[in-house]
């Protein structure tokens, strides 16, 4: 019988699981998450030295909004079988699964206590090296692998049917493809936007470029993608990444999940108008994400033409020309999701702390309308884009 536990529910109910802990020590509980859907809980041996676990548990409710937004349970099998499914195609870059129990919508993984919350560290200004190589692995793997390119067709229509997730996919479409660009009383928006907010709703060109984004979101099953592939969604450390929370996982565009994380770093671009005061230290920085998602969009290719020579089973498309055609689309497609998903940061329901945390509230505008106006140009002239010098060449800064 499904019930949401509280912190010494918890601990008793990680006593109980055989091989999790020796049962010789204390274990201690703390309720961590901070995000809009879930209760995540660390439990810990007493004294700091040994085993810690993170158990995250689904309500049955959008949690930063209460039990008037009800929500499937069935996300948290969704999310617990794909971070499976991810660690095969990418073994150790998503936390390993110990435990799932279907009655409490809950599982145990691996605690990343370690790293730090990759958009925190960005708005902190600090590098990561590895990042780009490692976050475009994983997309081309993670992308490619879950494909029609590399699957047989009935098995791969076996996962759609999968992971359909209805329900999340639905509260994607409403608040990235629907609700910026109308009055919906879920927007939320700084005053000093008003009109920039209130423009998006009359931008006929922009809304015709958003309504084919949304179509393709709604139709087109490419590939098994996160859904909600954030920089709060990934976790660093100096020599490492993971990727976490992909609860919102379902068959869709492959250039989704890029243009979330690429969408997210131009995010930080803007916010350090707010964040970093000293113009040159701001450009150099700025310079930096640039080149990040350069690397990201160029290690992501070289992987996944490696895969295409070794793991493409579709006869069809062995010609010369459709592999070049296949990635100007992903990468067309990459540039316009990552405008949404932008332009939903700034004027809808669930903000970025990038932004939300200038201090300033001229300084906050001005980042957020900056995010706006890069993210606008990226949707609509998108089908411009052949390169990723294209992309990042479009790119406004401070």
């Amino acid at each position: 019988m499904y019930r949401a536990l509280t912190e010494a529910e918890v601990v008793e109910y990680a006593r109980a699981l055989p091989g999790l802990f020796t049962g010789a020590v204390p274990l201690l509980s703390r309720e961590i998450g901070d995000g809009n859907l879930n209760m995540v809980f660390q439990v810990s041996e007493d004294g700091g030295e040994g085993r810690s676990v993170i158990i995250k548990q689904a309500l049955p409710y959008i949690r930063v909004i209460g039990e008037s937004w009800p929500m499937t349970l069935d996300r948290a099998r969704i999310e617990c079988e794909v971070l499976q499914i991810e660690n095969e195609y990418d073994p150790g870059r998503v936390p390993q699964v110990y435990h799932y129990d279907t009655d409490l919508a809950l599982f145990i993984m691996e605690d990343l206590s370690e790293y730090m919350i990759m958009r925190r560290a960005l708005i902190s200004r600090q590098q990561f090296p590895n990042f780009p190589r490692h976050i475009g692995r994983f997309l081309a793997r993670t992308l490619f692998l879950s494909s029609d390119y590399a699957l047989e067709s009935g098995v791969k229509k076996k996962l759609v049917g999968r992971y359909i997730n209805p329900e999340l996919c639905k509260l994607t479409e409403d608040v990235i493809f629907t609700d910026p660009y109308c009055d919906s009383t879920r927007n939320n928006y700084h005053a000093l936007i008003e009109e920039e907010a209130l423009s998006l709703r009359h931008d006929e060109e922009l809304k015709l470029e958003v309504a084919k984004l949304k179509v393709q979101f709604l139709t087109q099953a490419q590939s098994l993608v996160h859904g909600d592939l954030h920089t709060g969604s990934i976790m660093v450390t100096d020599t490492d990444t993971r990727v976490i929370d992909p609860e919102f996982a379902f068959y869709g565009p492959m250039g989704f999940d890029i243009g979330a994380v690429i969408g997210n770093l131009l995010l930080n671009h803007a916010a350090h108008i707010g964040h970093t005061r000293e113009p040159l230290q701001r450009a150099e920085y700025q310079q930096y994400l640039l080149e990040t998602i350069r690397g990201i969009w160029n290690c992501f290719e070289e992987e996944f033409r490696a895969l295409w020579k070794t793991r493409n089973l579709e006869p069809s498309v062995n010609m010369d020309g459709y592999l070049d055609y296949l990635l100007i689309s992903i990468l067309q497609d990459t540039a316009g999701f990552a405008g949404c998903k932008m332009i939903r940061r700034v004027v809808g329901i669930a903000h970025v702390t990038d932004l939300d945390s200038i201090e300033n509230e001229q300084l906050r505008a001005d980042a957020e309308k900056l995010a706006i106006a890069n993210a606008r140009k990226l949707i609509i002239t998108r089908a411009q884009i052949l390169t990723i010098n294209d992309l990042v060449g479009m790119i406004i800064n401070s």
